[in-house]
């Protein structure tokens, strides 16, 4: 009996010892946290200084902004900036001008991008990849040298010194089209034959099924193209004369003189304008991660 009952102490025994880790060995510690995020932590640092440095500066004086060596830290808040920018009669008026421009920009951008995306990714008709190559290859040509027949187009069209001047020339862009057919490639194809099965048009198809999975997609395509008409300062600085009609980039310049320069108030004024489109992002960063890895599983 004593024997009998000693085996399975003896089993148990061998089975823990090969549990226990060798004496050699050791853990390995685990870390809270993604290994990646002590390389990204300190280059999103890196990256915030310049932020952080335009915050700072906008409650200092003008004297401590030009002092040398500059100032690191203000001694006190001064909000002399802020009230200059706000106290300026057409501040507001450009911040309005630049919200028409970037919301319809941003909106034609959606819808135009999204019908011509779904035709180049779900619809074959004669020289459709020559026309797809010929629209991304616009993307590769520089502004500049577009930039003088664009505006000759818009001075035969009467926009000059409009808001549509500058509209209409970002009405739907090469990037818009591209983005949202690849994000169109990467959905299956089966909800839609469904969908066409009980009797649905293409439209339809788009409208109901399509768009409500591409929100990652229309999300990427609304914050960058809002960014880039919200921040853009050479097409306006053209084609806009009279300052009723200035957008926000374009009517900060007016507070750097030949002589003299307000620089609180320039730092204040880009305060106010770089806070729309840093919540924008950061109200879609999810989206926007989301999208770029899905668009890109098809070529």
């Amino acid at each position: 009996m004593t024997a009998t009952s000693a085996r399975p102490d003896t089993a148990v025994g061998a089975h823990d010892l090969a549990k226990a880790p060798a004496a050699g060995e050791r853990r390995r510690p685990r870390l809270p946290f993604s290994p990646w995020h002590l390389l990204l932590a300190p280059l999103a640092l890196v990256f915030a200084v310049p932020l952080v440095w335009l915050v700072l500066s906008s409650v200092m004086s003008n004297a401590e902004i030009n002092r040398f060596p500059p100032a690191l830290w203000p001694s006190g808040i001064d909000l002399g900036g802020y009230r200059y920018v706000l106290g300026n009669a057409m501040f507001p008026r450009w911040f309005v001008n630049s919200l028409i421009v970037s919301a319809v920009t941003v909106a034609a951008n959606l819808v135009f991008g999204s019908l011509a995306g779904y035709a180049f990714a779900r619809m074959r008709f004669a020289g459709s990849r020559v026309l797809m190559g010929l629209m991304l290859a616009t993307m590769a040509v520089p502004f500049q040298l577009t930039m003088i027949p664009t505006f000759l187009v818009m001075k035969k069209l009467g926009l000059i010194d409009t808001l549509g001047a500058l509209i209409v020339p970002s009405l739907v862009t090469p990037f818009a089209v591209f983005l949202l057919r690849q994000f169109f490639l990467s959905l299956p194809r089966e909800l839609e034959e469904a969908a066409w099965i009980d009797g649905c048009s293409r439209l339809r198809v788009l409208w109901r099924i399509v768009l409500p999975l591409s929100r990652p997609a229309l999300a990427t395509v609304a914050v960058l193209t809002f960014l880039t008409t919200w921040n853009d300062l050479t097409w306006p600085l053209i084609a806009i004369n009279h300052d009723t009609q200035y957008t926000l980039q374009l009517g900060l310049t007016t507070f750097q003189g030949q002589h003299h320069t307000q620089w609180a108030a320039v730092m204040a004024g880009n305060v106010i304008t770089v806070l729309p489109v840093l919540l924008a992002f950061l109200g879609a960063q999810k989206t926007f991660i989301q999208s770029i890895t899905s668009s890109g599983l098809k070529g």
